[in-house]
């Protein structure tokens, strides 16, 4: 490397790396505590998927019956800050098998629809008000480890390169970005070289909404399943655009969410496989493949669906929307049995329901997809937070200690921000108390997090 190992700008007591769902909320937590904290994003603002990726709506934040709300605290508090300012509908008033799912119904039940500009103003005031220095355009670059801990990270702002020692680091980068470089072992994908594949979100409007919305009914009774694959929305304009040469795309269906504004909608259809997020080169190929999906997939709309003649696209995503990369070894691991059968460990720093996701399983076109028993749910340990061998480092959403299948359920935003909440929060008592990350009393986290609102049972 040719940076001053010795150069040190700046100390704080918890650097939050990565501004994502996850390392926003983690941000927010720590700093409520009192607790110096400095949080790291390498692009102008914050939200990640929810506002850089457009990825949308929040996925459900309720059991799979859709009758008890089960991530609440700061996620909940977002969301209505949210719906104050018109940027969002409250999930409870969202039901399954319509317009803002989708259609679909396994799973989906009280998702939230949201506006990406109204997440990134909101992200600014919550951090603001909590007292978290920002550091915009700035890009994690290597992290120094010391007799077991994390003792200095090496940053690039605008002006250079930059060293700071934390007491506690979160790695909220999504992919592990800082666990990696401090020797942290991890899995990638499955470990069989099979990752989730990517997909280019994008947003259109000028909708006739109540013509998507008879199309759909027309052809309610011809939804179904076949070989792994769903057979859904517009599936019939799908296959007659395949015939007249109009569609090049492996997809069936079109998977298209009604947003807050009744003629917005985004798109979520484009399938990139073979995507490695953790590298440069990847992602550059996959958003070239990706923005020309969305070429084709907006052409598609306005020729065949009705209600979309008039349609605008308004914006794809400015990153590529990244299900899986590494999943960084912890002290425990989350399991799909884990889920399945419902397990709720007594170190558990938050509960949830989100189905099994796993898309491309069976192929291109395919998904497997696992719901939870009807008001049930599983929780995530501390143990999966904590990275293994490092005294003071933490990790928050989709990069937790997992297996590929478990992953593919609490990846998804509700989950990765009640982790950031458990996270920073996680951090700020062992910064306050000289804990090592591995040794916190779990029982004193579970208190302060139920204090804050988060639920960890019902």
């Amino acid at each position: 490397m040719i940076y001053q190992k010795e150069l040190v700008v700046e100390n704080a007591d918890v650097v939050v790396l990565g501004g994502g769902p996850a390392g926003f909320c983690a941000a927010i937590a720590s700093a409520r505590q009192g607790v110096d904290t400095l949080l790291i994003e390498k692009g102008s603002f914050c939200g990640g998927m929810a506002t850089a990726g457009l990825v949308a709506p929040f996925m459900t934040c309720y059991d799979s019956g859709g009758n008890t709300m089960l991530i609440r605290g700061l996620f909940e508090e977002i969301v209505e800050r949210l719906i104050a300012v018109g940027g969002a509908l409250h999930p409870s008033k969202i039901e399954a098998s319509s317009a803002f799912t989708s259609y679909i119904t396994a799973g989906h039940i009280h998702v939230t629809p949201f506006k990406a500009e109204a997440m990134k103003l909101i992200a600014d005031r919550m951090l603001k008000e909590a007292g978290v220095r920002v550091l915009y355009h700035t890009s994690f670059v290597d992290a120094e480890v010391e007799n077991g801990t994390v003792s200095k990270l090496v940053l690039a702002k605008k002006e250079g390169l930059c060293a700071i020692k934390p007491k506690i680091v979160i790695d909220c980068t999504g992919d592990g970005d800082c666990a990696v470089a401090a020797g942290v072992p991890y899995t990638l994908g499955n470990g069989n070289g099979r990752i989730q594949p990517a997909t280019m979100f994008f947003r259109i409007g000028g909708v006739d909404s109540a013509k998507v919305d008879a199309d759909i009914e027309a052809n309610r009774d011809n939804f179904y399943r076949k070989d792994g694959v769903n057979y859904r929305s517009m599936h019939w304009w799908v296959s007659k655009a395949k015939e007249a040469g109009d569609w090049s795309l492996n997809r069936v269906s079109i998977g298209l969410f009604r947003g807050v504004d009744e003629d917005e909608w985004s798109i979520n259809t484009s399938r990139i496989m073979g995507i490695d997020g953790s590298l440069s080169q990847s992602l550059t190929e996959g958003e070239m493949i990706g923005r020309e999906q969305v070429d084709e997939i907006f052409a598609f709309l306005k020729k065949y669906v009705p209600g979309c003649k008039n349609a605008k696209l308004l914006q794809s995503g400015s990153t590529l929307g990244i299900r899986e990369t590494r999943h960084i070894h912890g002290m425990k691991t989350l399991v799909l049995d884990d889920l399945l059968n419902c397990n709720v460990p007594e170190d558990s720093v938050m509960i949830a329901a989100n189905s099994v996701d796993v898309h491309g399983r069976f192929g291109p076109a395919s998904n497997e997809y696992i719901t939870i028993p009807e008001n049930k749910y599983y929780g995530i340990p501390y143990g999966c937070l904590v990275a293994k061998g490092l005294s003071n480092l933490l990790m928050a959403g989709r990069c937790i200690s997992a297996e590929s299948e478990a992953a593919g359920a609490v990846r998804v935003m509700p989950p990765c921000m009640a982790m950031g909440q458990a996270a920073g929060t996680a951090a700020a008592l062992c910064s306050e108390s000289e804990t090592d990350t591995r040794e916190l009393d779990v029982k004193i986290l579970r208190e302060k997090l139920q204090e804050q609102g988060v639920l960890l049972y019902v």
